[in-house]
Parts: C-alpha cells; structure tokens; sequence
C-alpha cells in the first residue's frame, strides 16, 4: 500500500492541545503512518503576527508531540528557509509510492484559494479536513471541496477549547494554562521566557 503521511501545518505560536488533537484524529481515522507538524518558518499570510521566533516554535512542537506515536515534529520548511507554501513543502515530502494528506481544519477550506499554487497543492495530497459543527462554515466544506475537483477526506474531530491565541492571552496575564498547553510546551516556554511581554 506504501506509505501513508500526513502533514499538519502552522504557526504553532504556541502549538496547543487542540493541534495534537486534530494530528492524531487524522492518524487514527485515517490509517496514517505518520503525521509532521511541520513548523512555517516565515508564514507569508501571517506575517508580522507571530511572536516567538523559529527556533523556539521548533522547540515547542518537539515538546508538544513527545510520547505520542506516529506525530513527528518537521523542521522542512525551516531547512528550506523563505516564505512558507504549502505546495513548497509537499514537493519536497513527495517520494514514490508515499502518499500525502494535507490535514486541515474546516475553517481553513474557504481560504485555499488564497494559497500559493492551490493546483500544486491539489495535485500533491489528499486533503484531510477536520469539520467542526462549532465552527461557522465548518460543516458541509469536504462535498464542496469535492465539487471543486479536490480528492477529500473528512476527520471527525471533538470540540477542543484552545486557541494560541488564548493561550498567549493568558500567559501574558499570569493565567493558567495547563488546560490548553502540554505540561512539556509549558516547560519550554518557562524555560525561554516565552509570551511574556506585550507585543
């Protein structure tokens, strides 16, 4: 059958309980052999909005997946240094007789358009979408996908509670935090003084 991988990108800026979530769900559902949480370097879309640099989000993601199988932290798009696409990224993971499954969540199926070189990414993986029913426009995204001539695959994925966005909110105001970061990513950041200061 080959090899079956999925990639889950981002910003991990942090990496939260929610993105271990959707990782193993598409491993789990999808018979995937491996998932890479594959850290962007320099997030063309969000530019200027991530706070902790490379290296530390590299290390994060390390801390974030250890202890769980078949999730592997991937520095590609590091190595390869530039602006972050997708289609980027999957041309270097592609090999003979291994198969790619971008994994996503719902809310990002309207952007694809927007992505660099979509037929790229088109081509290259199988898209692997995690709809939401908590999630405005989540739902009924893998028929339009389909419609659009993308190959899909839906993850069923549980409510998570966790955002970085919240997660940088709260560590920014002395919150607790344990509930939507790992006791390993708390550690990282503690020891980096990471989300400390204001922007």
């Amino acid at each position: 059958m080959g090899e079956r991988i999925g990639v889950l990108g981002g910003t991990f800026d942090p990496p939260h309980v929610g993105h271990v979530a959707l990782a193993e769900a598409a491993r789990d559902q999808l018979g995937l052999d491996r998932v890479l949480l594959v850290v962007a370097a320099d997030p063309w879309q969000k530019r200027g909005d991530v706070e902790a640099g490379v290296d530390d989000r590299v290390a994060m993601v390390e801390a974030a997946v250890e202890g769980h199988s078949g999730l592997v932290a991937s520095d590609v798009e590091v190595r390869r240094g530039g602006p972050s696409y997708t289609a980027d990224t999957l041309e270097a993971l592609a090999r003979p007789g291994r198969a790619l499954y971008l994994v996503i969540g719902g809310d990002v199926a309207a952007s694809l358009g927007t992505w660099e070189r979509p037929d790229d990414v088109r081509a290259l993986a199988v898209l692997a979408v995690a709809a939401r029913p908590d999630v405005a426009g989540s739902t009924g995204v893998v028929e339009a996908l389909r419609a659009g001539g993308w190959r899909c695959e839906e993850v069923h994925l549980e409510p998570v509670a966790a955002s970085s966005t919240e997660a940088r909110r709260r560590l920014l105001a002395g919150e607790p935090v344990a509930q939507i970061l790992a006791p390993a990513v708390i550690r990282v950041i503690e020891e980096r003084g990471l989300y400390t200061r204001p922007r």
